[in-house]
C-alpha cells in the first residue's frame, strides 16, 4: 500500500515538473516579429501653369525631287557617245546634250526634202515677178535667206487672196510644212537636259540600238525636293499653303526647315488622312532620303503637355495635396506617341510629373526637394 501511493505521489510530481519546466522554456522563447518600416515614396511634381499649347503633328516620308524628267525615245538608232558618258550620278548642266541618237539617215532625207521646197521656191520666181511684181521682192528676199544647213525660215506673210491662193496652188505651204515636221522629228535624235540636275537611272549605254518608246533613264534637279506625308483629316483644315515645317534626319543629327507647297483636297477613304506636300531644299538632302516632319497643325489654349504615361484610366491624373496623392478628371485633346495635351486643368494644381508605381489614392508621398538634393551632392 505504502509502496503504491509512493509511485503515485512521485509520478505526479515528475508531470508537474514536466509542465513547469515546459511553460519556464516556452516562457523564455523571445519570437517577435519585427513591425514593418513605413516606406515614404519620393514623387517629382510641377505646379500647372496653363498656357497655349502648339498641336505639333508628326509625319514622315521619302524625299522625292520637285523635278525629274523621266527620259524615253521617240525615235529608233544606235546611240552614240557624247561629251559625257551616260551613266547613273552624272550631271549635267541646262541643255547639255544627254543622248544622241545616230541620225545620218534621217538627216540626209530631211535636206531632200528642203532642196525640193528650195527648188519648189525658186521655179515659182519668174511668174511672182511677171505676174505679182509686188510681193516679188518679200519672196525673193525669203527665198536668199533660206540655208540648208538651218532651220528652214518661217514662210513670209501672205496679205491677199491671190498671193495665197498663188502659193497654195503651186504646193509651196504643203511642202513647207512636211519639211517642218521632218525637222521636228529630226531634233528628237538628240536629248538635252531640260535643268541642271543629275542622272539617276540609266538603261541604255553607248552603242545600244535604241527602239521607240523605250525608256532611257532619269533625271532630276538635285536643288529642291518634296516630302509627301499623310496626316489626319482632323487637322486639314489648319494645314495651309506657305507654313514652315520642321524636317529631321532618321538619327535627329540634322534639321531642315520646309514649307507646306500643296495640300491634297480629297481624303484617302482607307486611312482617313490627307496628304500634304512639303518643299524643302538642301546640299546635304538626297533623292529617296526618309526625313520626320513636325506639322504645326493648330494652337491649343489653356491646354498644359505632359507624358502619355501619367494619364490615368477614366481620363485621370495624379495631384499631391498635403504629402497625400489624390486623382482629378482631365480633358484629353491630342496625344502623340510619347505626350498627351490635357485641358480643364486647374492653375497652380501640384501635379506628378514622374510616373510612380503601386501608386494609389490616398497614398502617402514625399515630394522630391530639387534645391536640398542638389545642396547634399555638394
Amino acid at each position: 500500500m505504502r509502496k503504491l501511493i509512493f509511485s503515485v505521489i512521485a509520478g505526479g510530481l515528475i508531470i508537474f515538473l514536466s509542465i513547469f519546466f515546459a511553460r519556464m522554456i516556452a516562457g523564455s522563447k523571445k519570437d517577435k516579429r519585427p513591425q514593418p518600416q513605413r516606406v515614404v515614396k519620393t514623387v517629382f511634381v510641377d505646379t500647372v501653369k496653363n498656357a497655349t499649347v502648339p498641336i505639333v503633328v508628326p509625319a514622315n516620308g521619302n524625299l522625292r525631287a520637285k523635278r525629274r524628267v523621266e527620259l524615253f525615245s521617240e525615235v529608233q538608232g544606235v546611240f552614240r557617245s557624247g561629251s559625257k558618258l551616260f551613266r547613273t550620278g552624272q550631271e549635267y548642266g541646262s541643255g547639255q546634250t544627254l543622248i544622241r541618237i545616230d541620225a545620218n539617215e534621217y538627216y540626209a532625207s530631211v535636206q531632200s526634202a528642203k532642196s525640193n521646197l528650195y527648188n519648189l521656191l525658186t521655179s515659182i520666181m519668174p511668174d511672182l515677178r511677171l505676174d505679182y511684181p509686188t510681193i516679188y521682192p518679200k519672196w525673193q528676199a525669203y527665198l536668199n535667206g533660206f540655208d540648208l544647213d538651218k532651220t528652214t525660215p518661217k514662210l513670209p506673210e501672205m496679205t491677199s487672196e491671190k498671193e495665197k491662193f498663188f502659193i497654195s496652188g503651186r504646193g509651196v505651204i504643203s511642202n513647207y510644212y512636211n519639211v517642218k515636221n521632218l525637222e521636228q522629228r529630226l531634233s528628237k535624235y538628240t536629248i538635252s537636259a531640260p535643268f541642271k540636275g543629275v542622272l539617276t537611272d540609266a538603261l541604255v549605254t553607248e552603242g545600244t540600238l535604241i527602239r521607240v518608246g523605250q525608256k532611257l533613264g532619269e533625271f532630276i534637279n538635285t536643288g529642291v525636293y518634296e516630302l509627301e506625308v499623310s496626316v489626319s483629316k482632323t487637322y486639314g483644315d489648319y494645314l495651309t499653303v506657305g507654313k514652315q515645317v520642321e524636317l529631321f534626319n532618321l538619327e535627329k543629327t540634322e534639321k531642315f526647315m520646309g514649307k507646306v507647297t500643296r495640300v491634297n483636297g480629297r481624303v484617302d477613304q482607307n486611312s482617313q488622312t490627307i496628304t500634304v506636300y512639303i518643299e524643302v531644299s538642301g546640299d546635304k538632302l538626297k533623292e529617296g532620303q526618309y526625313l520626320e516632319a513636325s506639322l504645326e497643325a493648330k494652337e491649343e489654349p489653356n491646354a498644359i503637355e505632359v507624358d502619355r504615361s501619367l494619364l490615368l484610366e477614366n481620363n485621370q491624373i495624379f495631384v499631391v495635396r498635403d504629402s497625400i496623392l489624390d486623382v482629378i478628371d482631365v480633358n484629353p485633346v491630342y496625344f502623340t506617341d510619347k505626350k498627351v495635351v490635357l485641358k480643364d486643368v486647374p492653375n497652380d494644381e501640384v501635379i506628378v510629373s514622374k510616373a510612380v508605381s503601386g501608386a494609389y489614392t490616398g497614398m502617402v508621398v514625399k515630394v522630391f526637394d530639387a534645391a536640398k538634393s542638389k545642396r547634399t551632392k555638394s
